[in-house]
C-alpha cells in the first residue's frame, strides 16, 4: 500500500481497504490481501482482503442473524433509512466519484453521473418499502376468506460486476432493504472501495449491523466464493449481474437450493437508423451510448443498422463528433473518454478488430492503443461494412468499437438484429409511427429504446430475455417483487344461520 494515495477524499474515513462483517471492518482470516489498480496508468494505489470460501459462512450467518430482526423493522422505519442513506451518499457524491475513478478509469463527469443515477433507486425503493400489499379474496367455496401477505423472502446475496459499481449496488440492495431483507455484497475484484464507501454510510444511515455485509475477494477466488455463497442454505435469493456464461453457472448453482435468481446478463444490442430517422438525435443518443464507460457496458449499442438511403451521410457525421472525443486519465478535467478497466478488455478489441478487418471491414478511425497514454487506453474506433460473419456481430464487444452495418428494409434489419441469442435492449429511430408500433412489438428485447438511447431509470423495469437473464430491478411493483414471498392464508367463516 502506498503511503499517499493518488488523490485526496474530503471524508478519508470512507475508504476501506478491509471487508465488512456484521458491522465490523476485517481482514481475511490468512491475511492475505488483493491488489486494486488504477486503469489510467496501471498502477497500484490500495489493497483489500482476499476471502475465500470458508470464511462465506460466517458472512451468510451474521446476515442471517440480522433478518430474524430486520424483517420486523416496521416498512416506514426501512423507508426513513434508505432516505437517510440517500441524503449521505448526495453528500459524500463527489469522494464517492472519485473512488468510481480510480477503480474503473472512466471520467469524472462520468463517475458524478453515475452516483446520480443511482442515487434515484435509493429514493425509488424507499417509497416502494412503504407500498408492499397483500390482497384479500372471496373464493369459489362459500364460507371461506383468501387472503395474500407478502413477506421478505431472506438472506439476499448481491454479485456485482465492475462497470457501473454504484448503481449496480444501490439497485440491488436498496431494493432488499426495502423488503425486509438483509444482503451479503460481494464486489468486483477491480472495485471494491466504492461498494465498501456505500456499506459504511449505510452503517451511519441506521442499518443495522449485519444487514449490509460486503465480502472482499480477489479474481481467482471469486469463482469459489461466489459458488460458495450461492451454495450456502441460509441464502434465499441471489441477484447477478455479468456475462451470459457466469450467469448460467450462477443459475445452475442456485438450482440445488431452489432459490430464487434474477440474471441481468450480456447484450448484443441493435441501434436501428432508418431513412427518415432523425440523424443528429440518432448521433448525439449513440456518442453515449456507445462511448461512454470506454462502451463498456452491457445495454450499449453493440451493432449499428443504418438504412442504405442515409448509411454514408450518418458514418460521416458519427465520424465527426467521434473525433471530438479525449481519450486520457479519468481525473483529467479535458477527457471525455477514460481507460478501460481491465487490460483484458483491450486483448478482445484488438481481436475484434482484427477479424472485422480480414472479413472487408475499413477502418474509419481509431483501431489502436494510444502510444502517448499508460495505463489501459483505446482510441474509439469506428468500422464500417460490416457483416454477419464478423465475431464483432456474434459477441458483445463491452469496448469503444462501433461497427457499421448497412440494411435496405425494415423486414431485413428487424431479422438481423433478433438474430443473437440475447435480448437486452434494441434502439431504433424513425418518425414512422406505424413503424414504431411494430418494432416494438418485433423487436425481441427486454427494452426497447424508441428514438432514444437513454431507456434505464428507477421507475422503469430493467431486465432482458433470451439469453440475457431473466427477472426485473427497478420499476413499480416488480424489482421488490424479486425480495418477497407471498404467503396464501384460507379463512373458514361461520354462517350468521349456525350463530
Amino acid at each position: 500500500m502506498p503511503k499517499q494515495l493518488p488523490f485526496q477524499l474530503d471524508d478519508p474515513s470512507l475508504l476501506h481497504e478491509s471487508a465488512l462483517l456484521n458491522g465490523d471492518w476485517i481482514q481475511s482470516l490468512s491475511g492475505e490481501t488483493f491488489d486494486i489498480e488504477d486503469p489510467g496508468t496501471g498502477k497500484v494505489f490500495a489493497a483489500c482482503p482476499t476471502n475465500k470460501f470458508p470464511a462465506v459462512d460466517k458472512f451468510v450467518k451474521t446476515s442471517h442473524e440480522a433478518f430474524l430482526e430486520y424483517r420486523h423493522v416496521n416498512p416506514r422505519q426501512r423507508a426513513q433509512m434508505l432516505l437517510k442513506w440517500h441524503e449521505l451518499i448526495t453528500n459524500a457524491r463527489e469522494d464517492i466519484a472519485k473512488l468510481v475513478v480510480y477503480e474503473t478509469g472512466k471520467p469524472l463527469v462520468e463517475a458524478r453521473g453515475e452516483v446520480d443515477y443511482a442515487l434515484g433507486f435509493a429514493w425509488w425503493f424507499a417509497g416502494e418499502a412503504e407500498r408492499i400489499r397483500g390482497s384479500i379474496a372471496v373464493p369459489s367455496v362459500s364460507g371461506r376468506r383468501t387472503f395474500v401477505v407478502k413477506q421478505p423472502i431472506g438472506v439476499s446475496v448481491a454479485l456485482v460486476p465492475w462497470n457501473f459499481p454504484i448503481a449496480m449496488i444501490i439497485r440491488k440492495v436498496a431494493a432488499a432493504l426495502a423488503a425486509g431483507c438483509t444482503t451479503v455484497v460481494k464486489p468486483s475484484p477491480e472495485t471494491p472501495l466504492s461498494v465498501l464507501a456505500l456499506a459504511d454510510l449505510a452503517l451511519r444511515a441506521g442499518f443495522p449491523r449485519g444487514v449490509f455485509n460486503v465480502i472482499t475477494t480477489d479474481n481467482r477466488n471469486t469463482p469459489s466464493v461466489s459458488e460458495s455463497l450461492c451454495k450456502h442454505p441460509l441464502v434465499r435469493k441471489v441477484t447477478f449481474t455479468g456475462s451470459t456464461a457466469v450467469g448460467k453457472l450462477i443459475a445452475k448453482h442456485c438450482s440445488e437450493g431452489l432459490k430464487k435468481v434474477t440474471l441481468e446478463l450480456g447484450g448484443n444490442c441493435p441501434f436501428i437508423i432508418f431513412n427518415d430517422g432523425d440523424l443528429e438525435q440518432a448521433v448525439a443518443a449513440l456518442m453515449i451510448l456507445k462511448w461512454r464507460t470506454a462502451g463498456q457496458a452491457c445495454t450499449h449499442a453493440n451493432r449499428v443498422y443504418v438504412q442504405s438511403g442515409v448509411y454514408d451521410k450518418f458514418a460521416q457525421m458519427i465520424l465527426k463528433a467521434t473525433q471530438s472525443l479525449r481519450v486520457g486519465h479519468g481525473a483529467e478535467p479535458s477527457t471525455t473518454m477514460g481507460a478501460l478497466t481491465t487490460p483484458r478488455g483491450i486483448e478482445k478489441l484488438e481481436r475484434h478488430i482484427s477479424d472485422a478487418v480480414s472479413k472487408g471491414g475499413k477502418i474509419l478511425s481509431g483501431g489502436k492503443r494510444p502510444k502517448t497514454l499508460g495505463g489501459y487506453f483505446f482510441e474509439p474506433t469506428i468500422i464500417s461494412g460490416m457483416t454477419s460473419s464478423m465475431m464483432t456481430t456474434q459477441e458483445e464487444i463491452f469496448g469503444p468499437l462501433l461497427g457499421l452495418y448497412k440494411f435496405e428494409t425494415e423486414e431485413e434489419v428487424v431479422k438481423m438484429a433478433n438474430d443473437t441469442s440475447m435480448g437486452l435492449a434494441s434502439y431504433f429511430f424513425t418518425k414512422d409511427v406505424n413503424r414504431t408500433w411494430r418494432l416494438l412489438e418485433n423487436l425481441e428485447a427486454g427494452m426497447i429504446g424508441m428514438n432514444t438511447g437513454n431507456s434505464s431509470g428507477a421507475e422503469s423495469p430493467f431486465g432482458g430475455i433470451k439469453e440475457s437473464g431473466y427477472g426485473k430491478e427497478a420499476g413499480k411493483d416488480v424489482a421488490i417483487e424479486e425480495y418477497l414471498i407471498a404467503k396464501t392464508g384460507t379463512l373458514s367463516i361461520e354462517p350468521l344461520s349456525k350463530l
